[in-house]
């Protein structure tokens, strides 16, 4: 009869082999596609373990994972979330670190066998082992991602990573959230050792019994604290937030002296370029700082002590609950057919068509062929699109060789799926057709037509339209339930949403093709219901209006960015007309107020600006002066062409934002109500991922919820009565505020 503890080890997945004096503990969560950590399975592994020390014939361990494609992908995230104290988590953390000391202090050597994801805690614990083997599987990456959850590590992975690597590549682990591929994370010093998946297991056990044989000794080629750092120079430096760090004559010397003078240095000059990313919005890179220095400075044990703390105060903050909820709500995402029948399913798709060869039609076509991995035809109406379009595929292939994720053979292969030209050859066996030309109806229905004639009866007709309903577009068509939208941002290979518009008649089996083939192109996709500007277009509408509106009311252009991207935007308003081309809003500008009468009027603050031929960025003319193509200050000629001329008001940035955030959330308040949108938490996901909506803060409906819709109802009729129609509150907004209810359940 099984004992508690072996009841408890096969509860939660691990078995245990011993192979030639190697015991092989193999860890597989049962009921669950991934391994994930939790305090249960810290108490199963160490009884494990304690068998591995008590039976005299076991002289060394390896730790390895029994699913395909994972190792260990980090605490299960659904745990933390019911954790109501700081106290709690802290505690929970101290037991992680506890687990994993023990680990690291176990009398007999313990290789980790890493295949697939090895994240998080994951990566915690196989820092804890004494050798580590990965396998070179492009499924097989290695981080530390807390940060992106607004979280730290917890269970020692601040004190372990610096200690192996040294602080400046453990920074820029730890501070970004980004994983490393095996090779890189080889180079680093993260692993010992990248073999083929095939002989992973074979050359674990071999390398552990080398190890308790004496016959493999590991030096590390990075020692501890800021020696480290002076060994490993070659590393990039903390990436997206600390850019300007990675002086090497700096790092060198106070490396070279370890004084506590250069450290403080160091590290006041870490944490104020690390503000300048975060504006203090996101409070763990800034802890995630403060916690590798008390290591460096006080020991491990207080390095520790530090890390429970403070990890124990974030997973109770405002920031990792909305971070964690995002998680959550595209983790939903990616489970659902987006249609109201769970029995749709999505046919598959062998070759896509693209109908354009601009920025948006290379990019659509890049996303396909290398990510979705499916041939690729271009059509555009000459020679000069078509080369575009193959310039644009191969550029962002070019950048990912250059930044070594892709190697040249692969890039190769790559390229050769994409082919263009200026009919329609090659479109006949083309399961989907994503067409990305002029938004004008007319030539949308002479293309539809045109590709009808050419393509099969199955095949799916796509618009990437921005504002065009797709009910009008589908009246074009032959076969309207095989019409959709499928709404790319740009640039496509970088922004993360897809957004699918469907229409009334479109049928279930396209709508789950459409949402699958986004998945496959590596994109968060949400699924609305048809109407002028969708959803996302339609809530970017009268948040760029009402930035005109402050201009044409003198606002300074610098001042109005300033206010947003205070507020949490990663740019602001006016950049992103310049990003966008003012012309092409100027031609939105009528298409939503068409549809939605005065309150989507647009001021005429613009009309000078596009006649005068500033376009934005694409023609280095717009709001700021380009150089080189990189954006300067503001043009201050520009400030003639504006309703109020050279003389600028003073605007309180406070107000400046609210004024343009509320005509967002106002809007999206509006789709929702109307059916646009299927539920709050879409509408949330679309705002963060399609428009840099504030993450922190959850998206529009959370930031409703959180402020208090009552409040949030108050000020819109505040500037109702102040500033107009446009500010008119959401019906929905007023029953909801009616009834006291919340967006989201409290």
């Amino acid at each position: 009869m099984a004992t508690k503890a072996e009841e408890l080890e096969v509860k939660q997945g691990f078995s245990y082999q011993v192979e030639d004096g190697v015991a092989v503990i193999t860890f597989d969560l049962p009921d669950s596609p991934v391994n994930t950590l939790s305090p249960e399975t810290g108490e199963a592994f160490l009884r494990v373990m304690s068998r591995a020390e008590r039976e005299p014939e076991v002289k060394a361990v390896v730790f390895t994972s029994g699913k395909k494609d994972s190792f260990v992908a980090g605490a299960k995230i659904d745990f933390l979330h019911t954790i109501k104290t700081a106290e709690e988590a802290t505690a929970i953390s101290r037991n992680g670190q506890e687990g994993f000391d023990k680990l690291d202090a176990f009398p007999k050597p313990v290789v980790a066998a890493i295949h697939g994801a090895c994240l998080g805690g994951g990566l915690e614990w196989a820092l804890a082992c004494d050798y580590r083997v990965a396998t070179d599987s492009p499924k097989t990456s290695l981080g530390l991602p807390e940060v992106q959850l607004g979280l730290i590590p917890g269970a020692g992975g601040t004190q372990r990573l610096p200690a192996l690597i040294g602080v400046q590549a453990a920074l820029d682990l730890i501070l970004t959230g980004k994983s490393l591929k095996p090779g890189k994370a080889k180079k680093l010093g993260v692993v010992d050792e990248v073999v083929p998946a095939p002989i992973l297991r074979a050359i674990a056990v071999r390398r552990a019994k080398e190890l308790a044989e004496g016959k493999l000794k590991v030096e590390r080629r990075h020692g501890q604290g800021f020696k480290g750092v002076a060994a490993g120079g070659k590393s990039k430096g903390l990436a997206g937030f600390i850019q300007g760090l990675a002086n090497k004559e700096l790092w060198a010397e106070v490396a070279l002296e370890d004084n506590p003078l250069g450290r403080k240095v160091l590290f006041d000059q870490a944490r104020k370029q690390l503000l300048k990313k975060t504006r203090g919005k996101f409070p763990a890179p800034e802890k995630a700082l403060q916690v590798v220095r008390v290591g460096l400075e006080s020991g491990h044990k207080a390095g520790q002590e530090a890390e429970a703390k403070a990890f124990g105060e974030l997973v109770v903050s405002d920031v990792s609950k909305r971070l964690v909820e995002i998680f959550f709500a595209t983790t939903a995402l990616k489970k659902e057919n987006g249609t109201a029948s769970p029995d749709a399913k999505p046919r598959e798709v062998k070759k896509v068509a693209v109908l354009g060869g601009g920025l948006m039609g290379g990019g659509i076509a890049y996303v396909a062929s290398s990510l979705q991995g499916v041939p690729v035809r271009v059509k555009d109406k000459d020679d000069a699109g078509v080369g575009r379009a193959m310039k644009q595929v191969q550029s962002i292939l070019d950048e990912r060789v250059k930044r070594r994720s892709l190697t040249r053979r692969e890039a190769t292969a790559k390229s050769a799926l994409v082919t263009a030209g200026t009919d329609y050859a090659g479109f006949k066996s083309a399961d989907l057709v994503i067409e990305a030309v002029f938004e004008d109806l007319k030539l949308k229905h002479r293309i539809i037509a045109e590709v009808e004639a050419v393509t099969g009866d199955q095949t799916i007709f796509a618009s990437n339209t921005s504002s065009i309903p797709i009910t009008e577009l589908a009246k074009g068509s032959r076969r309207p339930a095989q019409v959709i939208g499928m709404h790319y941002f740009s640039p496509v290979h970088k922004m993360p949403l897809l957004e699918v518009i469907t229409h009334a008649g479109t049928a279930d089996w396209v709508t789950a093709t459409c949402v699958e083939v986004g998945r496959k192109q590596g994109k968060t996709v949400i699924v609305v219901n048809d109407g002028p500007g969708f959803y996302t277009s339609r809530i970017l509408a009268p948040y760029m209006n009402e930035a005109a509106y402050l201009l044409a009311e003198g606002a300074d252009i610098a001042e109005l960015d300033r206010a947003l991207v205070e507020f949490g935007f990663p740019v602001g308003p006016m950049t992103l007309l310049d990003e966008v081309g003012i012309d092409v809003a100027q031609k939105v500008g009528p298409i939503m107020e068409a549809a939605f009468g005065k309150r989507m009027a647009a001021p005429k603050a613009l009309e000078k600006v596009v006649a005068d031929g500033r376009l934005g960025r694409k023609t280095e003319k717009g709001f700021y002066l380009y150089e080189g193509g990189k954006k300067q200050e503001v043009d201050p000629s520009i400030y003639a062409l504006l309703p109020h001329g050279t003389e600028r008001r003073s605007f309180d940035r406070a107000e400046m934002a609210e004024r343009v955030v509320l005509q967002m959330v106002n809007e999206a308040i509006r789709c929702l109500g109307e059916g646009i949108l299927r539920s709050a938490r879409d509408g949330d996901v679309g705002a963060i991922f399609g428009l840099g909506f504030p993450p922190f803060l959850g998206g529009p409906f959370h930031y409703v919820d959180s402020r208090g819709p009552a409040d949030v109802l108050r000020k819109l009729e505040h500037f109702h009565d102040k500033l107009g129609e446009r500010f008119v509150p959401a019906p929905h907004l007023v029953e909801m505020v009616k009834a006291g209810k919340t967006f989201y359940p409290r």
